[in-house]
């Protein structure tokens, strides 16, 4: 059986920022601005407070079936409350998506790669 890998995204709305948290917030936003967005094991988590109260998380996680996918996004789900929580920060309409590369449409050089491997 070979390894999925899977990619979870998981989305929030900061809330009840105290003016400290969001100044600290705002002070270490080159950090975790979108053009560092990456999918990782211990998550990445993007924001701009400055616009909207808005973040998200990115993990990176695997399994061997199809089903593993349901675990993997209650991982992410958990480390993303848990790093909130961990720092005091409020947060509201929680949700998550997953995807499984494995079932990703094939981008185009892909599909060319994929045709010279099987002719």
């Amino acid at each position: 059986m070979s390894t999925r890998t899977f990619r979870v995204t998981v989305r929030g709305v900061f809330d009840g920022l105290s003016a400290d948290q969001r100044a600290g917030l705002l002070a270490r936003a080159a950090e975790h601005d979108v053009l560092r967005a990456a999918f990782t094991p211990e998550g990445s988590l993007t924001y701009d407070v400055a616009l909207r109260p808005a973040f998200t998380f990115r993990f990176l996680d695997s399994g061997e079936a199809e089903e593993d996918i349901l675990e993997a996004t209650e991982r992410a789900e958990e480390s993303a409350r848990a790093w909130l929580e961990q720092r005091g920060y409020g947060y509201k309409n929680l949700r998550s998506s997953a995807e499984d590369l494995s079932q990703a449409p094939l981008g185009k050089r892909r599909r060319r790669e994929a045709a010279r491997k099987s002719s």
